[in-house]
């Protein structure tokens, strides 16, 4: 007699029936219906790994808690605790199939790490998955917690994790600039203000701004990820800590501390934390910021690169691909134009999030999974925009040291660090005519003997006119009676 087929599906119960599950699946009946229940976005919850992450360290934390408190044996607690260690490795990702977007204020996230880890700790006993009687997804690896604390203080460790990695390219990318602005030192270019010509600086100068743009920056993100390191644990389902233990709070803290190595604490009114999402607001606002600086820097890249004939042509992109289909030769610049697109979407995923925060009734907010999605993608391609505009753009920029240096010798705007020799008007009527007859204005100011052409050349040296050397000669008091008639 022929053996029978190993079963394909095992049947998993809850309380709005029986589902068959795949034999080989980790996830069980709640991640299935939610799986049925969202197919919105087509993006799982394995799509951020750091989120994933964060749920099995508050699950292993909450393991060692309830055993260290003896509302968990020491054998179901063990199993948990070593289940959540290879999620927290790696492994089982795949596993994270629901949707990141989803009704239920991330209930069906927390369940689907329940059953994901109950079933490895099944597997790694011996035992068949799906064998809830033994260890069951809700009554153990669930105990003494609720989705309104696992969630938002699993999505705050796991922005907190993820925000590692933009923090470092962020700062490669600063790096990058200030090599620019070393490299660039000595070339002077004219400033613009209202895209008008303005005084002289360095190119350098110029990327230095840049550089330093970006390291305040990493300064705000450094200061508001702190927002993330207060948490909700032990609030349960609105707040007052139903179904916990008196002490399950502080120990599943005193372990979240060890796991994650963030300085992690409790909030002082647990109600509050529970309903409110003004931490991911702020520090959403903070990724836009960040976004919006950047972008203005595309902004700038692109303008100097503008041409190469009829622009601004005063720095050279990489070339990275062909700019068009119907005009051989045109390349466009595409890295700080996906730049510019990423910082846009970051916009307005910050009003997403801004909007999902006031949505937020009474003890919960309902909409926390767009909220952690928002700033998870926010934060992905950020990182991922960063790395390209570093790579594929800012490190092979170079400039056009003629171009620029014809600008600023044809450029009325030097005449600015004269006014203090000849005055402002006499320097403004000189202005006039340079651009009216084309001539070079320190020609001008000699030829009107407002001063000496080896005073000229001094005033107007690179150094001088961009900054780097200060005046320290004394500057005369010019009265109407010294003024030449221009």
């Amino acid at each position: 007699m022929a053996s029978a087929a190993p079963a394909l599906t095992r049947t998993e119960t809850d309380s709005l029936g029986s589902m068959e599950i795949p034999v080989d699946a980790y996830w069980g009946i709640h991640t299935a219906r939610a799986d049925a229940n969202f197919p919105i976005t087509k993006r799982p919850i394995s799509v951020y790994p750091d989120l994933v992450i964060a749920l099995a360290m508050v699950k292993q934390a909450s393991a060692r808690a309830n055993r260290e408190i003896g509302v968990l044996d020491p054998e179901r607690a063990d199993l948990i605790d070593r289940a959540a260690q290879r999620v927290i490795d790696g492994e089982f990702h795949e596993q994270f199939t629901v949707g990141v977007i989803q009704g239920g204020a991330g209930t069906s996230t927390n369940m689907n790490a329940n059953e994901v880890i109950t079933n490895i700790a099944l597997e790694m006993a011996g035992r068949e998955k799906g064998d809830y009687a033994f260890l069951s997804p809700i009554d153990h690896t669930n105990r003494s917690q609720s989705t309104n604390d696992v969630y938002p203080t699993a999505v705050k460790i796991g922005l907190s994790l993820t925000l590692r990695s933009l923090l470092e390219e962020l700062d490669l990318l600063r790096l990058s600039f200030l090599a620019k602005s070393r490299e660039f030192h000595d070339v002077l270019k004219v400033g613009r203000t209202q895209l008008q010509d303005a005084v002289p600086m360095t190119l350098g100068q110029e990327f230095h701004g840049f550089a330093s743009t970006l390291g305040f920056d990493h300064t705000r993100l450094t200061e508001n990820a702190s927002l993330m390191f207060e948490i909700n644990m032990g609030a349960t389902a609105i707040g007052t800590g139903i179904t916990t233990h008196q002490d399950y709070a502080p120990a599943v803290l005193k372990h979240l501390r060890e796991i994650t190595s963030l300085d992690l604490m409790t909030s002082a009114d647990l109600v509050e934390a529970t309903s409110d999402t003004g931490s991911f607001m702020s520090f959403s606002s903070t990724l836009k910021r960040n976004a919006m600086k950047l972008s203005k820097i595309c902004n700038d890249l692109r303008l100097l690169s503008s041409g190469p004939q009829a622009g601004f042509g005063e720095i050279n992109l990489p070339a990275m691909q062909a700019g068009s289909s119907i005009m051989p030769g045109k390349v466009n610049p595409v890295i700080p134009e996906v730049v510019n697109q990423v910082a846009f979407a970051v916009a307005g995923a910050d009003m997403t999030v801004t909007m999902a925060a006031e949505a937020g009734q009474l003890q919960l907010n309902a909409f926390e999974p767009v909220i952690a999605h928002s700033i998870f993608q926010s934060i992905t391609w950020m990182r991922q925009a960063m790395w390209t505009l570093r790579v594929n753009c800012v490190d092979g920029i170079t400039a056009n040291r003629d171009r620029l240096g014809a600008m600023v010798g044809a450029s009325v705007g030097v005449i600015t660090a004269l006014t203090p020799f000849i005055g402002y008007a006499a320097a403004a009527a000189l202005a006039k005519t340079a651009l009216l007859t084309n001539r070079n204005v320190a020609d001008l100011v000699v030829e009107a003997g407002l001063m000496s052409r080896e005073e000229v050349v001094k005033q107007l040296s690179p150094a001088r006119l961009s900054g780097l050397e200060a005046i320290t000669a004394a500057i005369p008091v010019i009265t109407p009676e010294d003024l030449v008639e221009i």
